[in-house]
């Protein structure tokens, strides 16, 4: 199956198949996301999908688990959302299944490049050619599902001052794949998502869409937040009003890929009335709430186990899906839509972000690196020594 491109100005096409798929290919223009055969405004009415209990394994992998996304994707339809979030999946697996019976659904997948094993330490980061062809490797085997919205090329990877220079590394392998992506002849956007720290805030928003290139710019933005906890808050009080403020004039779509604050159970999720209410609806693309299962940090809906057919749904279910049910958002239609905004300003250097915006690491390349190594060699001075046993010195420590 292969995939066009919509040349059209401020669009850039998602999922367009030259074959008649059972889903509609979703489109981005300026800050928004669009059904591109309807014309009509979509949001995000989501769940992060990352089942860990009953795996028997360290390679958890939710698309390949046929039994089990023949047992969530009814309760999907039964929820009424229209897309997931997946953290983790080995590349190596066949995902024809699910994918198709997602496809059938109505079901849309963002996807995350990076996995534990393959990702950019925060710490430490570095990007080189065995983290890029780990992810490479898992755009080619999702390449062909016509619903695959999105990839997110990090999450909270930069999380504090002290780990600001990691967002450079992050930027550079966004970078790198959208060029991948668009040797493929796909189009398929690459997005970041960070962690709502108040301190780097700001400077992670303004970093991920700045630059002339407009190659290393993100296609959209994430924002995973828990500022909204229980009936007791409200819009203002949570925080959510500054969060759509900081977001109003952003140039590329903006959504909340994590919400749902546990502190306050069982959930009632008052906070979609703003998501996709006129609080929030003209500024963000909707969200995909946190989680889906029920796993050690007590965040789920459901409880299921790898291997097993049963559902147990907690209260916090019937919960999310009636406030899914009342949030009707109000858009606008694709061809009334005429954005204004530009890129951001590049955040400078200062003692809170210790990164060079104009500075981005080198794309990774095997000959490169090869050619580095082949060109070192040692030599070995010592005054006491002659010539020819100087040389036979340094080739010795040379093969060393």
């Amino acid at each position: 199956m292969k995939f066009a491109l919509l040349a059209s100005a401020g669009i850039g096409v998602l999922c367009m198949s030259s074959v008649a798929a059972g889903i509609d290919p979703l489109v981005i223009k300026g800050s928004k996301w669009f059904n591109s055969k309807t014309g009509e405004q979509f949001f995000f009415k989501g769940v992060a999908y990352q089942p860990r209990t009953g795996l028997s394994s360290n390679n958890p992998d939710p698309l390949a688990d046929v039994a089990g996304c023949k047992r969530d994707v009814a309760v999907f339809k039964e929820l009424g959302i229209n897309s997931i979030r997946v953290y983790e999946v080995d590349y190596t697996n066949s995902h024809d299944e699910c994918m198709k019976m997602l496809e059938d659904a109505g079901i849309y997948l963002l996807l995350d490049m990076p996995s534990p094993q393959y990702s950019i330490n925060r710490k430490e980061p570095h990007w080189d050619h065995d983290l890029m062809s780990h992810w490479q490797a898992k755009v080619d085997k999702f390449a062909d599902y016509p619903n695959l919205a999105a990839w997110i090329a990090g999450n909270e990877v930069a999380n504090d001052v002290d780990t600001t220079p990691s967002a450079a590394f992050v930027k550079a392998a966004l970078r790198d794949m959208k060029a991948y992506i668009k040797a493929k002849g796909l189009s398929t956007p690459v997005g970041y998502a960070d962690n709502d720290d108040p301190k780097i805030r700001m400077n992670l928003i303004n970093y991920f869409n700045c630059g002339d290139d407009e190659t290393a710019r993100a296609d959209f933005y994430g924002i995973n937040t828990y500022r909204w906890c229980g009936d007791k808050t409200d819009f203002k009080t949570s925080g959510y009003e500054d969060i759509t403020k900081n977001m109003t004039s952003y140039s590329i779509p903006s959504l909340l890929t994590e919400y749902g604050c546990n502190l306050v159970r069982p959930r009632t999720f008052s906070e979609i009335k703003s998501l996709y209410g006129p609080d929030m609806q003209d500024t963000f693309s909707g969200g995909i709430m946190y989680e889906y299962t029920e796993e050690d940090n007590n965040y789920g809906i459901v409880k299921v186990s790898y291997g097993d057919s049963k559902v147990e749904k907690h209260d916090d279910f019937d919960n999310f899906k009636k406030a899914l049910a009342a949030a009707k958002p109000k858009g606008v239609t694709m061809d009334s839509y005429k954005p204004n905004s530009k890129p951001s300003t590049c955040p400078q250097a200062s003692s809170v972000w210790h990164v060079k915006s104009d500075v981005l690491p080198p794309t990774p390349s095997q000959a490169r690196c090869q050619c580095m190594m082949d060109s070192l060699g040692c030599t070995f001075k010592n005054d006491k020594l002659s010539a020819s046993e100087g040389k036979l010195v340094g080739e010795v420590i040379g093969s060393i």
